[in-house]
């Protein structure tokens, strides 16, 4: 690929994301990225019938004639300028080959055993492929795929002709990710049977008639198999392409030229809305992340990989069954003008496979720069007889306005000016200590948290990164001003990522204050995205983007943020299972590792005092009810994560989901009995003043409490 080495050096200069572009295409990166999912769906499968003797013959999707050159091209980035020195052998080969089987059927119910039988062949053979530039085998896989698609939504159609006996004690195999492929169509059908009658059953629970569950999960099913069938040749090369990128980390993707151009125009519309990113995945679509300051965020009512199953508009539109949608049409019904309602039917993940759906209704907003940025509050706490006032900053995201900045605007805004004033006038209100509230913050501006961690330090290193060619670049804070040298406290979660990560870590690291809440996410590597139409100099702009991962984080200490991330030093129960979210969760995630650790002086040794700390926490979740509450929420959703098979008797059923109902009202009139509020009926729904007083957050309460007790053990001290 001659000349590919000159172009690429330039490009890849920069580290851009999170470190020096404007703050609109930092968002527009990081927002996406954090949920390359998104438009890595089956957009399109076009499916045509030709006349060759006056009668229809199937005629299936071929890869196009560049699409060789931009493979070899993609794969010639990957192997020179990746950050992770892999060996594209037939080990890797059967990696790629079992992640995109997996991409297509990750439920093992469409392809049946001779499919994968005929198609093992290539296993060993992918790197060949690659190096060769043939695809046809993958656009073979894709038409077979088609194929059953089509075939079990005929089957479908036909058993949904009669209504179906909820009475039968049978169950249906919940994760059937390493289950046996089908032996054969008679077995594949008998799965989807069971699949049917779990979603028939369903809707059966929310009072709906067999007529009218019929239409819906024939318009659902045949919704999903016309998406499949108008995928174009593009769609099927991405699909692949990224079961081989993903396989060598989960952060370096190729996006097709229409999932360019969708990026573009989704993330300049998707700030107007309920301020969520979406992803397909199998048939239904799904939170893959919830933007800083929108309307999801404020709400606190959605959250990664919630499943939306229904969307209706205002107060007494008509609720949509959108399961098996193009992912681009139920964002057009989500969207809307700013000011108006959106109601959303909602599978909670967190409530496993057994979800009760849920109405949410959001107003729909613009998310701007403003509802973004740091906020403040002041908490009084009484703490073993003594009182504490501890001021919290809420940091949704690490923002700062780059243009406003480059055109010279003495006011542009950014987390660390933000901050900084926040500090100020919480030193003039006499605060005791102060948390930094970092939860569900996925990161953003690099320059930002190594700015941040300088308002409270005097000087020193705050983050390495170790480049692809091996170099260590040492960012240290560039201003010798302390803003702040109280008492403080860092409150991060499993959703705290990227740079998040690295302020939390080099707090930590300098004894500079404690860490408080659970595990953050573990993402600690650095991408740029690579316009391929460039190295190809291409005008059509038919060649897409590739975001590779050039580089990683190390701490201080010489320790990586990547997969591990930051431990708290006391730890919170957590509702997010590692199994499933954050870098650790990603099999083909880079590893954590070490590096030599920087020069640096401590503020203090905190170490000391962790013990105690953990111990007066544990004392305190012990006699409190919302402590209590989550710990039986996360033992509720790791029994079932556990459990494999779920019943298809209705009554059986209705036991289980009045259960749940039931607990719930406990719960809510056991909470407004101890805040003096009247109790509820059955079916009624709390008042939005009601609702106010109740949502007191427990954890921030919790780690100002751990804070007042730091504070006082270093008076005694």
């Amino acid at each position: 690929m001659p000349g590919i080495t000159d172009k690429l050096k330039n490009i890849l200069q920069s580290r851009k994301n999170g470190s020096g572009v404007s703050m609109k295409k930092l968002f527009v990166v990081f927002l996406l990225f954090a949920a390359a999912n998104v438009f890595i769906t089956y957009s399109g499968v076009q499916r045509h019938t030709e006349a060759a003797d006056g009668g229809d013959t199937l005629k299936y999707i071929e890869p196009e004639s560049y699409h060789s050159n931009v493979e070899k091209l993609i794969n010639t980035i990957l192997s020179r300028y990746h950050y992770k020195k892999y060996a594209l052998n037939d080990s890797l080969s059967e990696y790629i080959f079992n992640s995109y089987i997996k991409t297509l059927d990750n439920s093992r119910c469409y392809f049946i055993k001779s499919d994968i039988d005929e198609f093992s062949e290539y296993r060993d053979k992918i790197d060949d492929f690659l190096i060769e530039g043939e695809l046809h085998p993958f656009y073979k896989i894709f038409n077979r795929f088609m194929d059953r698609v089509r075939d079990r939504n005929a089957y479908i159609d036909k058993i949904l002709d009669t209504e179906m006996d909820f009475t039968k004690d049978e169950y249906l195999e919940t994760d059937r990710e390493n289950a046996p492929w089908p032996a054969n169509t008679e077995e594949a059908d008998e799965i989807w049977r069971k699949r049917v009658k779990n979603d028939a059953l369903n809707l059966k629970l929310t009072g709906k008639e067999w007529k009218d569950i019929a239409v819906t999960l024939k318009k659902r099913y045949d919704n999903f198999t016309k998406n499949i069938l108008q995928s174009k040749s593009e769609d099927v090369f991405q699909l692949f392409m990224n079961a081989y990128t993903e396989a060598i980390d989960p952060h370096t993707n190729y996006m097709s030229p229409t999932t360019t151009e969708n990026f573009k125009i989704d993330m300049q519309r998707s700030l107007e809305g309920i301020g969520a990113q979406l992803k397909s995945e199998d048939e239904y679509t799904k939170i893959a992340e919830v933007i800083a300051g929108g309307p999801a965020f404020k709400s606190g009512q959605l959250a990664k990989d919630d499943k939306i199953i229904g969307v209706a508009q205002g107060d007494d539109g008509e609720m949509v069954d959108v399961v098996g949608w193009r992912l681009t049409d139920v964002v057009k019904l989500i969207r809307g003008p700013k000011g108006t309602k959106v109601r959303l039917q909602v599978q909670k993940a967190k409530d496993g496979t057994n979800a009760i759906p849920k109405t949410i209704v959001l107003i729909r907003e613009k998310v701007t720069l403003e509802e973004q940025s740091a906020k403040k509050d002041v908490l009084d706490i009484n703490n073993g007889g003594k009182n504490y006032k501890i001021g919290v900053i809420e940091i949704p995201a690490f923002y700062s306005d780059f243009e406003a900045q480059q055109k010279g605007d003495p006011n542009y805004k950014s987390t660390t000016r933000d901050v900084k004033k926040l500090l100020i006038e919480l030193k003039q209100e006499k605060v005791d200590g102060i948390l930094i509230d970092l939860r569900h913050n996925g990161g953003g501006s690099l320059q930002e948290a190594i700015q941040l961690t300088g308002l409270f330090i005097k000087d020193g290193p705050v983050v390495q990164v170790r480049n692809s060619d091996g170099s260590i670049d040492v960012d240290d804070d560039p201003d010798p001003q302390i803003i702040y040298d109280g008492p403080l406290a860092v409150v991060v979660d499993r959703l705290s990522a990227s740079a998040s990560e690295i302020f939390t870590g080099a707090i930590q690291d300098y004894g500079r204050g404690l860490v408080i809440g659970s595990q953050t996410f573990g993402k600690g590597t650095v991408q740029n995205l690579i316009d391929l139409n460039r190295i190809m100099q291409s005008k059509d702009d038919k060649f897409g983007q590739i975001k590779l991962t050039i580089a990683k984080y190390y701490r201080i200490t010489g320790g990586s943020t990547q997969h591990l991330g930051v431990v708290p030093d006391v730890a919170f129960p957590s509702i997010f299972d590692p199994e499933v979210y954050g870098e650790s969760a990603e099999k083909s995630a880079l590893p954590y590792d070490q590096i030599k650790s920087s020069d640096f002086k401590r503020f203090a040794d905190l170490k000391k005092f962790i013990p105690e700390l953990q111990k007066r926490h544990e004392q305190r979740i012990n006699k409190n009810d919302e402590f209590s509450y989550l710990i039986e929420d996360i033992e509720k959703y790791k029994e079932s994560k556990d459990k494999k098979l779920i019943s298809l008797n209705e009554s059986v059923r209705k036991k289980e989901r009045d259960a749940d109902e039931e607990r719930d009202f406990q719960r809510e009139n056991e909470r407004r009995s101890k805040l003096g509020l009247k109790l509820l009926n059955k079916g009624e729904t709390p008042s939005d003043a009601d609702k106010k007083k109740e949502d007191k957050d427990f954890l921030i309460d919790e780690s100002a409490r751990v804070l007042s007790d730091f504070i006082a053990m270093n008076k005694v001290g």
